[in-house]
Parts: C-alpha cells; structure tokens; sequence
C-alpha cells in the first residue's frame, strides 16, 4: 500500500494538503502540525525525470518548497545530506 493511502487510512478526519506529482516523496506526517511530510531530495529525482539537476533545483526551490499555502503547506525535509 503506498504510504499516502496508509496515512489517510491513519488519520481519516483529517484533511491534508499534498504537492501534486510527489506523492512517491512522501516520508511521512509531523504529528504536532499534521502536515505531510516531503523528502527534498526524492523530489528532485522526481523532478529530473522531466529536466536537468539544475533546473530541478531550481524549480523546486521557487516554485515547490518556496510556495505558501497556509497552514497546512507541506514540510520539506533536507535529507540530501
């Protein structure tokens, strides 16, 4: 089962706000804020399949974890380290 269907099987009274396309990013929710919580670093190979490392650097840095949604904008977690 693909973790995003076994956190809305987790928590099913709680409405999440997702990053469309990185659902395989997912690693998990911050308990404290029940935001979802995203891996920057397999979003970017998920944004390299479509364009360079470089360009998905960017991208993802000002269009993905740059963007505000409210309070419940996704957390992204640096695990490229």
């Amino acid at each position: 089962m693909p973790l995003i269907e076994e956190i809305f099987e987790r928590y099913p009274d709680e409405d999440f706000l997702l990053a469309d396309g990185f659902e395989e990013a997912i690693i998990g929710v911050d308990d404290n804020s029940m935001r979802v919580v995203y891996s920057v670093k397999k979003c970017i190979e998920i944004l390299k399949r479509d364009m360079s490392e470089d360009a998905a650097m960017e991208h993802f840095s000002f269009n993905v974890s740059g963007a505000y949604m409210g309070e419940k904008t996704p957390i992204w977690c640096q695990d490229d380290f």
